[in-house]
């Protein structure tokens, strides 16, 4: 049989048009009636997020190479033009779906459940004048409407930030004609205002419909012909030449007063707007076609989300639930010596974030405690993180924290609780140049009886206890020597930029991790060829490597039984004869975003099992610092191989991928139903008291 050329662009899926698939089922998370109808407002709300991320970073970084004159195909074989084209297509079918979820679907069952987003069209009397008297008091003090002539040119607009085109009549004070202006929203204006409720009925109405009902109050004497909304999308991604820059952090707050005029990416206008104002508007961003975006309601949707928090209604919610807590954990009072005895696994959301903030508040007073490393990629604002490691930094410990500030759109945060940490005398770094410190990893140097001893939590997630509710991962901490001691050598290089030792258990990016991966896949096609049997689970983000796929394809071809649980995109084709037909993919969308990194490879009845912060991406393996770490009690690794085997036969929130590239819905093959989510939860959480479990 003849070799098929494993690189062949039509076994890849562009990578750009699959994270626009992955936004298609959040999506369809809205419109499935199974999920409660304000938690289906939400997915809506955060399909739009989204969508805004993707232009600020993935469409911005596009036009930037075509900018420098590239526009060189990928994997998949579209050149830079061609996927922009595809892009759009997809986008604006999308954005039409997003429209028709609102308007045909959340927004009258929202009504039948007395929750109502009133139209302009719909307000009666008495709404007309509480909402005009709301913006005399309330809106019209910060407006400052721009007219536009020769001497006021169109005003520079901040990304995202609502503004409003109107068309003018008549002559100004000055007894000049007048055409158009341009009102800018406040970001300090709430976007949904909510009306004095009547009989019961939560009502609201958009801050959009409130400037065109009265924008005619701030141009006295002139007639307004048209009032229309538009928000423009910019690149949002912070440059920072690394061979260049003295200092990041300072490099870095300069960047980030200049990321609210980056260059325009894309344009949406309410689709009331004439074509006129709509190709002014596109020649005043430099955009054209293929960037604009036509919209048949508010301009951003993700600012319907406020309307979930406004509303307490928790039989429109998923229920409220109490995560569990490992037995031998919530018998003991001293973490440490929980530890000490055996390894302590949790998998979050399902089982509490606690023990995580136990682990750092009590080496913060720990009289036996000399030092504290920990790595910091996002843990937000206001952090208890930060506040135990500040904390012991106060009481005399040797802290040392490896702060990313690089992290996309937590910058400023990083930077801030970067500060804090050093008042208090904390040693501070910012990871390496030119690599994002990714890695999840915490160490806790205690002297004892025996001599020092470290202790390690390595993690899958973010130390962020408020997405440590939202996000799927897993927490491990251990007490191994081996592996406290390679975690000490990545912090020695992280820190010092020496050379790390080979390490003894953990792999690492950018050194080691690519190649010990498709060594392990490499290992089991071999073992395939040679009549054992083959396996791999993977569960993961994203997938994009193209060298670890072609290892994937060749692991197929040799009989390998290749399981990927993959949530966003993914470039490999699955079920292409002769190349991968040994290989599924499926991505689980439910009420927990999936983000833990789990890696199980057979290897011939001695199965290796890992988890991770990294992803199979390039710049996971080549351009950030990840970790790897081994579990090898046997009870963790049947839990977790449990836990696997729920999501493979996960038939409720699952979506398998096909070879042309197309998710479809994994159908019930049972009488029972099977959703992986509700299944953790049962096993390991509640929703009133703490569920105890081995």
């Amino acid at each position: 049989m003849d070799q098929p050329d494993l690189r062949s662009a039509e076994h890849y899926i562009n990578r750009e048009l699959s994270l626009l698939a992955f936004n298609e089922r959040v999506l369809a998370q809205a419109l499935d009636e199974r999920v409660p109808l304000l938690e289906r407002l939400k997915f809506l709300c955060i399909s739009s997020n989204n969508l805004d991320e993707f232009f600020e970073i993935r469409v911005a970084g596009l036009k930037q190479r075509i900018e420098l004159g590239s526009d060189q195909p990928g994997p998949d074989g579209l050149t830079i033009t061609e996927q922009l084209q595809a892009i759009h297509e997809q986008t604006a079918r999308l954005v039409d779906a997003q429209y028709a979820c609102l308007n045909d679907v959340l927004l009258p069952s929202l009504r039948q459940h007395g929750i109502e987003l009133l139209a302009r069209s719909s307000w009666d009397d008495e709404t007309a004048q509480w909402l005009e008297q709301y913006f005399e008091r309330e809106i019209e003090p910060v407006l400052s409407p721009l007219g536009l002539d020769p001497a006021r040119p169109f005003p520079r607009i901040q990304n995202k930030s609502l503004n409003f085109i109107v068309r003018l009549a008549g002559q100004d004070a000055f007894g000049r004609d007048t055409g158009l202006a341009v009102v800018q929203a406040p970001r300090s204006l709430p976007r949904v205002v909510a009306l004095p409720e009547t009989d019961g009925r939560k009502r609201f109405v958009l801050l959009t419909g409130i400037v065109q009902q009265f924008v005619s109050k701030l141009f006295s004497g002139m007639e307004v012909l048209g009032c229309y909304q538009f928000r423009v999308t910019r690149n949002s991604d912070l440059y920072v030449d690394d061979e260049e820059v003295d200092d990041l952090r300072r490099a870095l707050e300069g960047e980030l007063a200049h990321r609210r005029y980056g260059a325009a990416v894309r344009l949406e206008v309410s689709g009331d707007c004439p074509p006129d104002l709509d190709s002014f508007l596109m020649r005043q961003f430099a955009l054209n076609e293929v960037d604009f975006y036509e919209v048949s309601g508010p301009v951003n949707l993700n600012r319907l989300a406020a309307i979930y928090d406004l509303v307490q209604r928790p039989d429109l919610k998923y229920p409220i639930f109490t995560p569990g807590m490992p037995k031998r954990v919530a018998g003991s009072t001293d973490l440490l010596a929980v530890i000490r005895q055996k390894d302590v696994l949790l998998h979050h959301p399902f089982h509490a974030f606690g023990p995580v903030l136990d682990f750092l508040r009590g080496a913060a007073t720990d009289p036996r405690v000399l030092a504290i490393k920990q790595t910091l990629y996002r843990t937000g604002a206001e952090s208890p993180i930060v506040d135990a490691l500040v904390a012991a930094a106060t009481s005399g410990k040797d802290v040392t924290v490896i702060v990313e500030l690089r992290a996309r759109f937590d910058e400023e945060a990083n930077i801030e609780l970067s500060n804090r940490l050093q008042e208090v005398g904390a040693h501070v770094m910012y990871g390496v140049v030119g690599f994002k410190t990714h890695a999840k990893m915490s160490m806790v140097v205690r002297r004892e009886a025996e001599g020092l001893r470290r202790y390690c939590h390595l993690g899958t997630g973010n130390y962020h206890p408020r997405t440590a509710r939202g996000y799927t991962d897993y927490s491990f901490f251990t007490c191994d020597p081996e592996i406290g001691q390679d975690v000490h050598e990545l912090f020695l290089q992280l820190t010092s930029l020496t050379q790390t030792p080979r390490l003894t258990k953990l792999l690492q990016s950018p050194f080691g991790m690519h190649a010990a991966v498709v060594q392990k896949i490499d290992r089991e096609a071999e073992l395939a060829r040679n009549g054992r049997p083959g396996r791999i689970i993977a569960k993961m983000n994203s997938l994009v490597d193209p060298q670890v796929i072609e290892a994937l394809y060749r692991a197929s071809r040799a009989g390998v039984q290749v399981d990927l649980i993959i949530r966003g995109l993914c470039a490999l084709r699955p079920g292409i004869p002769g190349v991968s037909e040994n290989i599924r993919v499926r991505s689980v969308v439910g009420r927990f975003l999936e983000h833990s990194r789990v890696f199980f490879f057979g290897n011939d009845g001695a199965g290796e099992l890992y988890l991770a912060s990294a992803d199979w991406m390039e710049r996971n393996f080549f351009r950030r610092v990840e970790v790897a770490f081994p579990v090898r009690e046997q009870t963790h690794r049947e839990r977790i191989l449990r836990d696997l085997n729920l999501y493979l036969a996960d038939d409720t929130q699952a979506w398998a991928l096909s070879r042309d590239g197309r998710y479809t819905r994994c159908e019930r093959t049972t009488e029972i139903s099977h959703d992986a989510q509700a299944a953790l939860l049962a096993r390991y959480a509640a929703g009133s008291a703490p569920v105890i479990v081995p």
